[in-house]
């Protein structure tokens, strides 16, 4: 697969402008609105952005064996035994995966991008290929960004602004 290197600046552009609205939005609240549910039974704010959080590090981490530590780390921010995150925590814990992502992405050769994987299972493609694996997270951060930006606006609270 050729990957067109003239499309990728744009991209970034975007997601990054997301993760800024996303960040800005999450930034100022507090442990009880962080906790707020668009209905009971459905994800709170704070276990929203920790699976967003938790879903980059394991896919950066597991399938590239980017991101170190911090990244092992991060792969468990979203699962059940995990701690209850501040909103300063949950933009630190963004900002890190954004930026160890960036730093990975850029470090790829031509012949890293041509690598592939098998599919484990029905919710993956086949063939897993990198440009797969960075369009997963993006269009779950705007997936899971969505959701919480109407659960802040169900609370009458600043969604994201974009």
């Amino acid at each position: 697969m050729t990957v067109d290197t003239k499309l990728v600046p744009s991209i970034y552009e975007g997601w990054y402008a997301y993760q800024a609205v996303m960040t800005k939005a999450i930034a100022p609240l507090g442990s009880d609105q962080l906790a707020l549910r668009a209905a009971p039974g459905l994800r709170s704010v704070r276990e929203m952005a920790a699976h967003i959080i938790g879903v980059r590090a394991r896919w950066f981490y597991l399938q590239f064996r980017e991101g170190g530590d911090e990244f092992k780390a991060f792969c468990s921010w979203d699962r059940p035994q995990a701690k209850v995150w501040s909103a300063e925590e949950i933009v630190k814990g963004l900002e890190a995966t954004w930026i160890g992502m960036q730093e990975a992405i850029a470090r790829w050769t031509p012949a890293d991008w041509e690598q592939t994987w098998p599919g484990e299972d029905d919710t993956e493609p086949e063939v897993i290929t990198r440009p797969w694996v960075i369009w997963h997270p993006i269009e779950h951060d705007l997936h899971h960004g969505g959701e919480i930006s109407i659960t802040l606006r169900a609370h009458e609270l600043r969604a994201l602004e974009l």
